[in-house]
C-alpha cells in the first residue's frame, strides 16, 4: 500500500500545480468571434494572465479577459478608457479628455460617440468595431470584471508567440 502512494504522491502534486497554476497565475483560452479581427481571430488560443495586474497597472490598448455579467460569460477586448477620462471617437480619431491619441493597431471604422468613466471604470472596445458588443452596449467594467490581460498566443503556430498590438 505505502509502495501506491508513494508511486500516486508525484501525480497528486504535479495535479495539484497545475490545478493552482491555472486558478491564479496562467489560463488558456480560445477565441471565439470576430470582435478582436485581426489582432486576435476566432479559433486562436491565447494565454490570459491572471497574475499580472497584482502588480501592475491596467494600461490603455491592454487586450484583457473580462466577466461579462450581463450576458453572463467572458469577453476579450482592449482597454480604451482608463478611469475618470472621457473618451470619443470622432470622425475615426481617438481623443481622451480632447486630446487626440495616436492608436498603434488597426481596427474597423468606429462609429461617432461620447462615453465617460468614472473612478475605478474602464471602457473597453473590440478592434473589429462593427461587430463588437463591448463598453459601447454593456457600459464601462471595473479592475474585479478584469478577469487577465491576453499578450500571448498559442495557436495557431504560425503566429505563436507574443502579440503584438
Amino acid at each position: 500500500m505505502r509502495k501506491i502512494l508513494n508511486e500516486i504522491k508525484d501525480y497528486i502534486i504535479i495535479i495539484l500545480v497545475v490545478i493552482i497554476i491555472r486558478t491564479f497565475i496562467v489560463t488558456p483560452a480560445i477565441v471565439e468571434g470576430a470582435s478582436m479581427d485581426y489582432t486576435l481571430e476566432d479559433g486562436q488560443l491565447v494565454l490570459i494572465n491572471k497574475f499580472t495586474y497584482n502588480f501592475n497597472k491596467i494600461e490603455r490598448f491592454d487586450i484583457v479577459v473580462l466577466d461579462n455579467e450581463i450576458d453572463n460569460d467572458r469577453i476579450i477586448k482592449r482597454i480604451i478608457g482608463l478611469p475618470n477620462e472621457k473618451i470619443s471617437y470622432i470622425d475615426n480619431q481617438l481623443f481622451i479628455n480632447n486630446e487626440l491619441i495616436e492608436v498603434p493597431f488597426e481596427f474597423e471604422e468606429t462609429e461617432d460617440f461620447i462615453f465617460t468613466t468614472q473612478e475605478g471604470e474602464y471602457f473597453v472596445l473590440g478592434d473589429n468595431r462593427k461587430v463588437s458588443k463591448d463598453s459601447r452596449l454593456l457600459g464601462n467594467f471595473t479592475k474585479e470584471d478584469i478577469v487577465g490581460k491576453v499578450s500571448f498566443r498559442l495557436l495557431p503556430f504560425k503566429k505563436f508567440g507574443k502579440i503584438e498590438e
